[in-house]
């Protein structure tokens, strides 16, 4: 018993470090980056710091021995970096260029997406109840976020870059660990470097279109120093347990159930930040939820359904064992009568 539970206990653990590291990396970067905080408005260039702290921990976890490094094609890592930070880059983009409203509505459709592509590249197919529970997570994560949308043509254009990098990423990532059998810890300190170093060379060009301002005359302070150490360390344990999830789930399971990340951030945010909580964002976080716990349920139904006829299969393989069984015994019970002497009158 105890062997059937360590698979869930250890699923339910990856999820909550993943939730807990995205909540709080969040709650640090609004400190970290809001003008009522320390002002470090380096969105790409604090990514890049991100990737070199976890490319470092990789290093060391690999050079003591905790890791093994297993052989990836240097190609095939060069290109899920191009993929992941033009994910990254058009991400930042388009929150510039785009309305609040029209950036959520655009990382809301990565679930669509992402059930498209897994479907195109992978041939899974989606049960009524499970394409059911995902439209209700989408509506209810939508009513809690979605207020004024406004589009223009590249606001547009870098939402819809940003939705096909980063879906493609999530399921690169997935395919990948089955691909080479490689760990998410290795697969993520193979590819953190090259993410490091990209994003710490071209971010602070971006940094200074976006907001006009060089991270070269940013004023250090000691808060600001410690909030940027903290938001590394949990963008490490945040990279991780992303791996870790779509490595075990799948990448539209991840998009489902992170949005209990966002669900989580609304609540902290009115606690902490005295963020405004209305009756709509309330009915709109228990359709979320909802919506999440028939997702669970519809993927569980899904996987019991496969095994069935398995189970059947095996079944009536053992009742046809059984008929031949008694076949041979009535033979067997026949040719022994034949053999018996005949007794002379």
């Amino acid at each position: 018993m105890n062997q059937d539970k360590k698979p869930v206990v250890s699923d339910v653990g990856a999820w909550a470090m993943n939730v807990v590291s995205s909540v709080g990396i969040i709650m640090v970067n609004k400190e970290l980056m809001s003008p009522g905080g320390y002002s470090f408005s380096f969105a790409t260039t604090l990514t890049g710091f991100h990737f070199a702290v976890t490319a470092l921990v990789g290093w060391i976890s690999s050079a003591t021995g905790y890791s093994v490094s297993k052989n990836v094609p240097l190609w095939e890592l060069l290109w899920f970096s191009v993929v992941a930070n033009a994910s990254i880059t058009s991400m930042n983009l388009s929150l510039m260029l785009n309305s609040v409203g029209f950036y959520q509505i655009s990382k809301l459709s990565m679930i669509p997406v992402v059930c498209l592509m897994e479907w195109i590249l992978n041939s899974k197919h989606y049960s009524s109840k499970v394409i059911a529970s995902v439209v209700v997570v989408a509506f209810g994560v939508g009513i809690c976020t979605v207020t004024d949308v406004e589009i223009n043509a590249k606001g547009f254009l870098c939402a819809c870059v940003a939705v096909f990098c980063t879906s493609l990423q999530q399921i690169t990532i997935g395919s990948f660990q089955k691909k080479y059998n490689i760990g998410s810890f290795e697969l993520l300190s193979k590819t953190a470097p090259i993410q490091a170093a990209s994003l710490l060379v071209l971010g602070p060009f971006l940094d200074y279109y976006l907001n006009g301002q060089s991270i070269m005359s940013y004023r250090y302070s000691l808060g600001a120093a410690i909030f940027l150490l903290l938001s590394c360390s949990l963008a490490v344990v945040c990279n991780m347990s992303q791996y870790l999830c779509i490595g075990r789930f799948s990448a539209t399971s991840f998009q489902v159930l992170g949005h209990m990340k966002t669900v989580c951030v609304l609540i902290l945010g009115w606690i902490l930040f005295d963020s405004a909580l209305t009756f709509k964002n309330i009915m709109g976080m228990l359709l979320a939820v909802l919506g999440m716990v028939v997702y669970s349920w519809a993927v569980e139904a899904d996987k019991k359904a496969v095994k069935l006829p398995a189970f059947r299969s095996s079944d009536a393989l053992d009742g046809e064992d059984v008929k031949l069984l008694k076949q041979k015994i009535i033979n067997g019970l026949a040719d022994s009568d034949l053999e018996k002497p005949q007794m002379k009158s």
